[in-house]
């Protein structure tokens, strides 16, 4: 039994076709990729050695400082990178740090101890940015800053 026999002439071109099709529809659905406006401040304030290891794993998704690579404004990979960033925008955004209380800041600080090692920076964004990952030292560096641990 010879199985092409089953498949329409000229099925695969229709398919890519329809694809590239979509594909280029996809590009019609625009995403809001803005960095909003700060006041500076209300930036977070921290050690230098920190704020540098911030800014290289961090300000993408947690500040108004995001860099927009050329592949965040290709669909569907811009929704992903947006909803990403809006995410973690809304949970913790170094921006606006002064505008947290301190028990929104407390929480944060536990939080940003205990992810550390398990959770940040995310392994999907460090596949594409090697600079992002943390050492060993540099996630002890901001463990030790944050001045929190499960135990307290």
């Amino acid at each position: 039994m010879n199985t092409n026999d089953d498949i329409p002439k000229g099925a695969g071109k229709k398919l890519i076709l329809l694809f590239l099709f979509l594909f280029i529809s996809f590009q019609f659905i625009q995403v809001d990729m803005t960095n909003p406006k700060f006041n500076t401040n209300d930036v977070i304030k921290a050690p230098k050695e920190v704020m540098k290891i911030f800014k290289k794993s961090c300000y993408d998704c947690h500040s108004n400082e995001t860099i927009w690579p050329w592949y965040s404004r290709i669909a569907p990979f811009s929704w992903t990178i947006v909803g990403h960033v809006n995410n973690g925008r809304a949970y913790l955004n170094f921006s606006t740090w002064e505008k947290y209380t301190k028990k929104q800041k407390d929480k944060i600080l536990k939080d940003i101890y205990r992810t550390m090692y398990a959770a940040m920076p995310l392994k999907s964004y460090t596949l594409i940015h090697k600079k992002a990952i943390l050492t060993k030292k540099e996630r002890d560096m901001v463990r030790k800053w944050t001045n929190k641990s499960p135990y307290q």
